[in-house]
């Protein structure tokens, strides 16, 4: 769990924008095809939440910094 954080670190405030549009799509057509028919792992839908966090969590932190 403790490298994804790193890995964000290393990430410009563009790319984290646009990793999160990324995991947010997936998210959201993760949700679709579950509501359709239930996805075998439904642990996919919990991880892509936390990731979306995650990359918030990045985002505000530099935001904090940055003023």
């Amino acid at each position: 769990m403790k490298k994804k954080g790193l890995e964000l670190n290393d990430l410009t405030v563009q790319e984290l924008q646009d990793k999160l549009q990324e995991e947010r799509n997936g998210l959201t057509k993760l949700r679709f095809s579950h509501a359709v028919s239930p996805i075998e792992n439904p642990m996919q839908l919990r991880s892509k939440r936390k990731e979306v966090a995650r990359i918030l969590t990045e985002l505000r932190k530099r935001e904090l910094t940055a003023k």
